[in-house]
């Protein structure tokens, strides 16, 4: 099926295994609901995001292959973009183009109601994701195994290994 109204989007909750630990996970609220893969899309991501009040839905980050784009469907909220902050209301879209650390960005919802948002990026890509706040990096190659969910590595900068270490 092409079309899909939004009110027959299932949302899913994050799992515990997918929260951060401890005190950490209260400031955070991860909910979405798949869009793309129910209307036959093949090249872009498509998902609706919820995001409860004083809440954000994930860490500050960039990419650097990748490309986002949200549309703010209802409620308030901020979104960080690089060194800067902006409201965010009904109606906005937010281009997020692959790029360094001046297009990292985090939307959070400063509002006393759901935040909810049409999230869309490409797919199928390898990417790096860098989140700026830790100091981490993420490669992400969803080509390696087609079968299985993307193979994933998550590291620091400043814990590298040398190109010759263990040969």
């Amino acid at each position: 099926m092409h079309i899909l109204n939004l009110d027959q989007i299932v949302l899913q909750q994050a799992s515990a295994d997918e929260l951060p630990p401890g005190r950490l996970a209260d400031q955070y609220d991860l909910r979405w609901g798949d869009i793309g893969s129910r209307i036959g899309a093949r090249r872009l991501g498509y998902n609706l995001t919820v995001i409860a009040p004083g809440k954000l839905a994930c860490p500050f980050h960039n990419h650097r292959v990748l490309e986002e784009m949200f549309f703010i469907l209802e409620g308030s909220g901020e979104l960080r973009l690089g060194d800067s902050r902006y409201p965010l209301r009904s109606g906005d879209i937010i281009a997020c183009p692959p790029g360094g650390p001046e297009t990292a960005h985090q939307i959070i919802n400063t509002g006393d109601v759901e935040l909810r948002f049409l999230a869309v990026s490409t797919r199928g890509v390898t990417d790096i994701c860098e989140y700026p706040d830790s100091g981490k990096y993420q490669v992400v190659d969803p080509t390696l195994q087609p079968e299985k969910p993307p193979y994933r590595v998550i590291g620091r900068y400043d814990a590298a290994v040398d190109y010759w270490d263990g040969e």
